[in-house]
């Protein structure tokens, strides 16, 4: 009789032959991927971003088999797993890297007539939701058509997605002027 979805990598966990680098792979292999497909299309706010942030740190505290009792900070933990980079930082960056893909197809494409804003019809009353682009230019604080012409350059782009998905100017990454 197979397991319980929820208890499928329980052995795995509690197993204390299983070293934590390994546990780490597998949390990254069989874990993050689920949860990051179709990452490219969403529309994160800040209250998602704070959502897979935690969701992060809870795959990690079971990982290391932490009571949720346990007082241990965030920090201390990324710390002891030496994580570089946060699980949102890597969906922005899927999402940014995206973005560029889209833009630098032909002007006939729809994906980037969709992106740029130019499908017919009108929008409900009220307050406008945040879109797609909106998420794209407060990650770059820059106006969308200036993302638009540095992501036409592949290599420009790539070093513009890293600085903004870096832990350290996530925030505060603006668009190098050329």
């Amino acid at each position: 009789m197979p397991e319980p979805p929820d208890h499928s990598l329980e052995k795995i966990w509690t197993n204390r032959n299983i070293t934590k680098a390994t546990k780490m792979r597998l949390v990254r292999a069989l874990v993050f991927p689920i949860f990051l497909y179709g990452a490219e299309t969403w529309t994160i706010r800040e209250s998602e971003r704070k959502k897979i942030d935690a969701l992060e740190m809870w795959c990690w505290r079971r990982m290391l088999r932490l009571a949720w009792t346990q007082f241990r900070t965030n920090v201390s933990i990324l710390e002891e797993l030496d994580i570089k980079q946060r699980l949102s930082s890597i969906v922005q960056g899927r999402i940014l890297t995206f973005f560029g893909h889209i833009t630098r197809r032909e002007d006939t494409s729809v994906e980037r007539l969709v992106v740029q804003g130019k499908v017919e019809g009108t929008r409900a009353r009220g307050r406008s939701p945040m879109r797609w682009t909106d998420q794209i230019k407060s990650a770059l604080n820059g106006p969308l058509h200036e993302c638009t012409r540095k992501a036409t350059v592949r290599e420009e782009w790539r070093r513009i997605v890293k600085l903004a998905t870096t832990p350290v100017m996530r925030t505060t990454t603006t668009l190098p002027r050329v």
